[in-house]
């Protein structure tokens, strides 16, 4: 997500400091970039202290693990960048007086007892869970986030982002959607977790940048819902991708994760209000374009 948001700000000819520790991220992904005049890359772990000289305009903070073979293998990284690394950006923030926006996710929500999942739902969190470390670290940042909001007047924004994929996605990220094209394009068994009536939904990246931009430059400072509210089962969609990918695999099932949330769904009313945003592109439209991507890539 952070190549293409690097794109889009380039595009729209800002010039864009771009940091990373490369813990689960590829360079590859913004190779393009590398020598471009407006662009410059920093190595650097957000959990230390960060200093960046001269003028900056705005703050975006989307370091973290989001995987949960990432997660679930860097669990003090992951609880760290979540306090740490958002404390150190609203930091820079706070030091060059710039606007900040936070990438939070939909997992604040949990496994949530209210469906469709609006902003002001508290969420079924457990915090001792092995999804935990990426719930509560979300939780925390949306928390201090607010904190420099109101006690230091730093105009921030916290993007609540629902299940989100599209190109240069990681064959192997574990997430379903590049996990089901990889092994549908390799005609390997579509493997399901439970039986595969968990619900789920996905908005595609170019829908998601436009909405995280919108976010940027509106002048609301509460969590704001991003997703697509097309809901579908985890099963079909896994049927849809083998249908597209004109695959032969067959669909087997696999025990359900601990604390893996039943449902999921965005209440989007407060971005069609506020901002004026909802997503355009299908998922077929989408998954098409993923699809050839993941082809064109393998």
């Amino acid at each position: 997500m952070g190549s293409h948001l690097c794109d889009a700000l380039i595009d729209e000819g800002n010039f864009v400091i771009c940091m990373d520790s490369l813990l689960t991220g590829s360079l590859k992904n913004i190779k393009h970039l590398l020598k471009h005049k407006n662009f410059r890359f920093v190595k650097h772990d957000v959990t230390k202290y960060i200093s960046i000289k001269g003028k900056i305009d705005y703050v975006l903070h989307f370091a973290s693990p989001a995987s949960p073979l990432d997660y679930l293998k860097y669990p003090i990284k992951t609880l760290k960048v979540g306090a740490l690394g958002t404390h150190n950006a609203l930091g820079v923030a706070k030091a060059k007086k710039a606007k900040f926006l936070l990438a939070s996710t939909s997992e604040v929500y949990g496994d949530p007892l209210v469906h469709p999942q609006k902003e002001n739902y508290w969420g079924n969190v457990n915090p001792i869970g092995p999804r935990g470390v990426y719930d509560e670290a979300k939780r925390f940042a949306e928390a201090i986030t607010m904190a420099y909001c109101r006690s230091h007047a730093i105009d921030a924004k916290t993007a609540r982002i629902f299940n989100t994929y599209g190109e240069k996605m990681r064959h192997h990220d574990g997430r379903a959607i590049p996990a089901f094209i990889s092994q549908a394009l390799r005609n390997r068994p579509i493997t399901v977790f439970g039986k595969g009536t968990q619900t789920r939904s996905f908005c595609y990246i170019e829908d998601m940048i436009d909405g995280i931009l919108k976010l940027m430059n509106s002048r609301l400072n509460q969590p704001v819902n991003l997703g697509n509210p097309s809901e579908l089962s985890v099963l079909s969609l896994a049927e849809t991708i083998k249908k597209i990918a004109h695959s032969r695999s067959k669909i087997t099932h696999r025990p359900l994760p601990v604390n893996d949330p039943k449902v999921r769904q965005p209440d989007i009313s407060l971005a069609r209000k506020k901002l004026g945003w909802s997503p355009r592109v299908s998922l077929k439209e989408g998954l098409q374009r993923t699809i050839g991507w993941f082809k064109a890539a393998s």
